[in-house]
């Protein structure tokens, strides 16, 4: 087990690296000059020269990364001069409320795929399968804005029950205490968790309802109910914790648009303005913060799939 973690760790951190390196890469291939963006088409070429020599632009490459590396160590992401804000100052203001939106639309999510999985594995080609099995590929396959668009002229713009528009606010707090206003985001981000999660779900299920120990525990006369709810449950959401590290990205990558629809002040907002502006200080540490992210979050997930499986501590 030791020697697992070792691995795993080390692997996270060489990714990490990886990741760095892209978004390095990524900063000087990107269409424009930043000090041109920044300095308007009218600066100088003298204005300009002195923006590369104080920002660093004018060193060689690998000089370049190198105090790139350095200014990570130390918690520097860069400076937006759009916000005139650090970078790290506006991901701090607004990362917590992404991180809200999400963990509360894969607790959505997940509290409908895993019942409804169950279920279809239970009522395998029965009508609540078949039509469940359409609904979810239906959703997997709909892009979130138009589904966000979908809910915002039915539940908002038509039957006037939930608001357009989601709470604003610079904290956590101050979007909690409009709870209404959450309502579509999280709805919107979960069915789409929910669609990617059912699948698995029903797959897992119907490999544990034939394995040899449902059918001992049913020939000594157990529950139905007992039976899913003590082994067949706990041996299908194995998986489903499996897949969460791989569904990070794709939430943190999906609320971009989500928040962008329905004005939520998070990171992917944030993102969104400054994809706009060209505001390439910001764009680098957002994509660097959401890279380190899903790292950590996969990681997170082998060590909670290590708990959940024996096989791997003793593997």
């Amino acid at each position: 087990m030791v020697r697992y973690l070792i691995t795993r760790i080390g692997q996270a951190i060489l990714v990490v690296l990886i990741v760095t390196l892209l978004v390095f890469a990524m900063n000087h291939l990107l269409p424009g000059n930043p000090a041109r963006s920044l300095l308007g088409p009218r600066a100088s070429p003298l204005d300009l020269a002195r923006f590369e020599k104080a920002n660093g632009y004018n060193e060689s490459i690998p000089v370049q990364y190198w105090d790139y590396m350095i200014r990570l160590l130390h918690g520097n992401l860069g400076f937006s001069y759009k916000h005139n804000l650090s970078v790290a100052t506006l991901i701090s203001q607004d990362l917590p409320k992404t991180v809200l939106l999400v963990a509360l639309a894969f607790a959505f999510g997940l509290a409908l795929a895993i019942p409804i999985g169950l279920y279809q594995a239970i009522r395998v080609t029965g009508r609540f399968d078949k039509f469940f099995t359409g609904l979810t590929f239906l959703l997997y396959a709909m892009p979130s804005f138009w589904l966000a668009l979908l809910l915002i002229y039915g539940l908002a713009i038509q039957l006037h029950i939930f608001p357009f528009e989601a709470p604003q606010g610079g904290s956590v707090g101050s979007i909690l205490a409009h709870p209404l206003g959450l309502v579509l985001p999280v709805v919107t981000l979960g069915l789409g968790i929910m669609a990617g999660f059912v699948r698995y779900v029903r797959s897992s299920a119907l490999d544990s309802l034939v394995q040899d120990y449902v059918i001992a525990c049913r020939a000594k006369g157990m529950t139905e109910r007992r039976l899913i709810g003590r082994h067949v449950l706990r041996n299908s959401i194995v998986p489903v914790v499996t897949l969460l590290g791989a569904s990070i990205p794709y939430a943190l990558s999906g609320t971009i648009i989500i928040e962008a629809v329905f004005n939520f002040p998070g990171m992917g907002l944030l993102f969104w303005n400054a994809a706009q502006t060209r505001d390439f200080a910001v764009l680098i540490g957002c994509t660097l913060v959401v890279a380190t992210g899903a790292v950590i979050g996969s990681l997170v997930v082998d060590l909670l799939y290590m708990v959940l499986d024996p096989r791997v501590r003793t593997g």
